[in-house]
């Protein structure tokens, strides 16, 4: 019986046949082969029930599932028995001739695996076909890299917030509390756009902040300190708007508020109000020729690389990295599962970094200190 060209998945293959010929040969009846045969509909509905009973959100399960049936469909499965690691390989090989990011790629093959994973544990499949297949590395095909804004850019981003008019209905002052929250708890735009007053724990020691777990990515309810400077900005900001306990602040999040705010647009025009009053500080013929083709307050630098609304996270987490915070501590503020995500995407190391790490390293010495050392 022909199995797979990668051995892991070969061997996985082999472990279910051998396993089948073994409780033939004694004789024994395993209801996993019953499970095998139904119809394919009928495990993703049990699937679909078990997701919305450990409460995650109406919107995971939908795009959860929808990505599993798309790959059923594509790869003609009618029963669990028929799936393989060899048909979702092609499938997902397709989505990215198609045009889709490997880290799209790779979102659909975290949702079949959690189907498979689930089918396993349910003994609806001896084992997982799936186990095999690994991620593929999203650095060698970034559609959309971020980057951390420095102290000074994300000032003059606050500023200019603060007296911009407004933009997506959502008020200046109300777009820099905004900014700040975010840079300085790495909160993210669903998770924001879930607060209302009594979220914060303003008076508490620590002072914190709290999203429910129906918000929060990870489907759990996570609980953030606050900075002492953003308690003092949050009292001032919510002592002049007045909010009712249960306001939704910042309505942004679909939802929250029906409408899906466009908070890119948002830091896309604030930075270009901060930038163009940069401009205009110099009179120096020289010095704004310098400005101009500099990255300094720019939504895409030359690299790239877009100071967007999630670029507040990863000026978050690059901030407790140059405040010299254990990486093991920067993981558990960030609310990573995986201190390398943490360490190598949201982390940011720029030349300025750099030179200051390298002006730390003690001196070479004189001539005299060679020879005493030689």
């Amino acid at each position: 019986m022909p199995l797979a060209s990668d051995k892991r998945v070969a061997q996985a293959m082999l472990n279910d046949l051998v396993a089948k010929v073994e409780r033939q040969k004694a004789g024994l009846e395993d209801p996993v082969d019953e499970e095998m045969q139904k119809p394919i509909d009928t495990h993703l509905a049990d699937f679909e029930s078990s997701q919305k009973a450990k409460n995650n959100s109406t919107r995971y399960v939908l795009e959860t599932l929808g990505k599993i049936r798309r790959c059923v469909e594509a790869c003609r499965w009618r029963r669990i028995a028929q799936i393989k690691a060899t048909d979702v390989q092609r499938f997902l090989a397709n989505l990215r001739d198609e045009g889709l990011s490997v880290q799209t790629s790779n979102h659909y093959l975290r949702a079949i695996k959690c189907f498979t994973r689930w089918l396993t544990i349910n003994r609806r499949l001896r084992s997982n076909p799936l186990d095999g297949l690994a991620m593929l590395n999203v650095r060698v095909d970034r559609r959309h890299d971020r980057r951390a804004l420095s102290r000074d850019e994300f000032w003059r981003l606050v500023d200019a917030a603060n007296s911009g008019p407004v933009v997506e209905s959502i008020p200046g002052i109300d777009r820099a509390m905004l900014y700040v929250l975010a840079a300085w708890t790495g909160l993210r735009k669903g998770e924001i756009g879930s607060l209302t007053p009594a979220s914060f724990r303003l008076a508490s020691n620590p002072p914190t902040v709290t999203v429910a777990a129906a918000y929060s990515k990870h489907r759990r309810e996570d609980t953030q300190v606050l900075h002492p400077e953003v308690v003092t900005r949050l009292r001032e900001w919510l002592t002049l708007r007045q909010p009712a306990d249960d306001e939704i602040l910042f309505p942004i999040s679909k939802r929250t508020c029906g409408l899906d705010r466009k908070t890119a647009k948002m830091m896309r025009e604030d930075l270009a109000a901060a930038r163009r009053v940069w401009l205009a500080e110099t009179d120096d013929p020289a010095e704004r020729h310098r400005r101009l083709q500099s990255d300094f307050l720019k939504y895409k630098d030359s690299q790239n690389r877009f100071a967007d609304f999630h670029a507040n996270r990863h000026t978050f987490i690059t901030n407790l990295c140059r405040a010299d915070v254990a990486p093991k501590t920067v993981q558990t503020l960030a609310r990573h599962g995986d201190i390398r995500l943490t360490m190598n995407l949201y982390s940011h190391v720029d030349l300025a970094d750099q030179s200051a790490a390298i002006a730390r390293l003690p001196g070479v010495g004189g001539n005299e200190a060679m020879r005493g050392a030689g």
